[in-house]
């Protein structure tokens, strides 16, 4: 695979973690994305831009959007990798809280 011109990401360094669970949110918010850009209630731009972040995982076409938007908006891709990472671990404190609390006696 070659680079294009203008990609913040090289395709020869793509890293895929498959995970059904992050393609059935992204496909969905891709989804409602679309909706939303036919819709005149909701942001569809919005649900595009998180569809294509939640699945950059997933597929190259996704990386390469991301890529895109990173060197257009290089500040706001960057604080939601960060609110990503925040989410993550608040996550995994409250699994171990709940495996805590549910632990055999």
């Amino acid at each position: 695979m070659r680079e294009r011109r203008g990609s913040a990401i090289c395709p020869a360094m793509l890293v895929y973690r498959p995970s059904w669970k992050r393609k059935m949110a992204g496909w969905s918010l891709l989804a409602l994305g679309v909706a939303g850009l036919i819709l005149p209630v909701m942001n569809g731009t919005l649900f595009l831009l998180l569809g294509i972040f939640v699945l950059r995982e997933q597929h190259a076409w996704s990386q390469r959007a991301l890529g895109w938007c990173h060197a257009r908006w290089p500040a706001r891709v960057d604080s939601l990798g960060a609110l990503e990472k925040q989410m993550v671990e608040r996550g995994r404190g409250w699994a171990g809280r709940l495996r805590w609390g549910f632990r055999r006696p």
